[in-house]
């Protein structure tokens, strides 16, 4: 009975771990390009009104290719939003949230995550 709980433990942790990997859980604004074991770098557009679900980054590079405006949320409610303009680079410390383009143009970004 142990060992079933612990098996059930382990799976119940590993499915919410890939539940948030923003490649899994996004695969219609997001592309992966490049994995290995020290990056993951990859594609991110954003059309007007989309809407991520929520997941989570390490640290975290963004290259802004065309820029828009962004609303990100975190788990515990609150909101930021920030305009990118294209040519900006951007380094995010690991976070979980989602985010929203709520702007008029269609942003596209390129996203490297660092690994430990």
């Amino acid at each position: 009975m142990r060992t079933l709980a612990l098996a059930l433990a382990v799976t119940c942790f590993a499915f919410a771990a890939s539940a948030q990997d923003a490649a899994k859980v996004n695969p219609k604004t997001i592309t992966v390009k490049l994995e290995n074991e020290k990056v993951r770098v990859f594609e991110a557009v954003l059309h007007p009104g989309d809407k991520e679900q929520l997941h989570s980054h390490p640290a975290t590079i963004v290259y802004v290719l065309t820029s828009g405006k962004v609303r990100s949320h975190t788990p515990d409610g609150k909101t930021t939003e920030a305009t990118y303009t294209a040519g900006q680079t951007v380094y995010r410390e690991p976070l979980t949230h989602w985010a929203e383009n709520i702007g008029t143009t269609t942003i596209h970004l390129l996203v490297v995550e660092l690994k430990q």
